[in-house]
């Protein structure tokens, strides 16, 4: 009887979904069609993984913004992979925190942190003296660390924020450094950049270092990604010859702390859209594949000054190929920094 009880009650169950079905079968079709398609959207945006497996044993690396978002993800991969890798970050705290984190995550016990305020120029230095003293070599360098669409601020050296921080900061590191890379030779310098530097056109050089005339937070960030792209073009062909190769990338859209000043701003209307945006971004991991893969594969031994995304080679802008504002962006950049 109680069987029974139970065989009637699925009956009863498996008619009322059914008429369900039957009464909202254009509802439903259109709610899975809706589904996939933003199931297939958001699998587009994640992009390929990437499953190299090539060790780095014994290799130093350097990473820029390592205690957070890609910065992070990438020391713990290529920790894992064998490599002493050191980061570098401006909040002590934090960076002993994520320094834990990595060792813990990896397995590894060769990792470590020195302090690095790429908004100063002061700060830059003293980070490369300090590598001096401690490493011989440095096989792997990269730029990952920046700050984004951020309200109106200058450097400890009077330099708009986004120009210093992004740009400025890492050009002085990169040539500090650039002895210690060449001495590791076959050694590699990862910029990251970002889709972002296609919304803008030629480099403003008539006010791009301190923008007093006019500022806008997006056209900033936007060209200080296109100088990324420049520098590493520029620096592959002064490097040509020695051994190092230089690679720009965009991540991918990620849900990290970058977003938090475009956020802030007309937080009512930014951020339900941000919401929407996150629904679709990749994860810091995900995001870290590009870097770990310009800052490993095979295949990019005897690649150099090109532009990544996705864990393949893609084509920049228009701007980012003119050979005339690398050669222009380099010699504004040592003339600020002092080289």
């Amino acid at each position: 009887m109680y069987n029974g009880v139970i065989l009637c009650a699925a009956m009863e169950y498996t008619e009322v979904v059914q008429n369900f079905v039957l009464d909202h079968k254009i509802g439903l079709s259109v709610a899975v069609s809706v589904g996939v398609v933003l199931w297939g959207i958001r699998r587009y945006v994640k992009g390929p993984r990437y499953y190299g497996k090539r060790r780095i044993d014994g290799k130093t690396v350097i990473i820029t913004g390592g205690n957070t978002g890609i910065g992070k993800e990438t020391a713990i991969d290529l920790a894992k992979r064998g490599a002493k890798v050191i980061i570098a970050c401006r909040d002590m705290t934090r960076g002993n925190n994520a320094v834990g984190d990595i060792k813990r995550l990896s397995g590894s016990t060769n990792v470590s942190m020195v302090q690095l305020d790429l908004a100063s120029l002061k700060s830059v230095r003293k980070f490369a003296e300090e590598i001096h003293k401690t490493e011989k070599r440095l096989d792997i360098l990269i730029n990952n660390a920046g700050v984004m669409a951020c309200p109106y601020m200058k450097t400890e050296d009077g330099l708009e924020m986004q120009f210093g921080v992004n740009h400025i900061g890492h050009f002085l590191l990169t040539n500090l450094l650039l002895d210690l890379i060449k001495k590791a030779a076959p050694s590699r310098i990862v910029n990251v950049s970002s889709l972002a530097h296609v919304f803008t056109g030629q480099l403003n050089f008539d006010d791009i270092a301190k923008r007093e005339r006019y500022y806008n937070a997006e056209e900033a960030y936007t060209q200080s990604k296109l100088c990324n792209i420049l520098f590493t073009k520029e620096l592959a062909s002064r490097l040509s010859g020695t051994g190092v190769t230089t690679y720009s990338l965009h991540p991918g859209a990620i849900d990290t702390e970058l977003g938090r000043h475009w956020r802030s701003k007309q937080r009512l209307i930014r951020e339900p859209i941000y919401f929407i945006y996150s629904l679709f971004t990749k994860t810091p991991y995900e995001g870290a594949l590009t870097n770990i893969y310009c800052a490993v594969d095979e295949s990019l031994d005897k690649e150099t000054g090109k532009y990544y995304s996705d864990c393949a080679e893609k084509a920049p802008s228009k701007p980012a190929l003119d050979e005339g504002a690398a050669k222009k962006l380099w010699e504004l950049s040592e003339k600020l920094v002092g080289l």
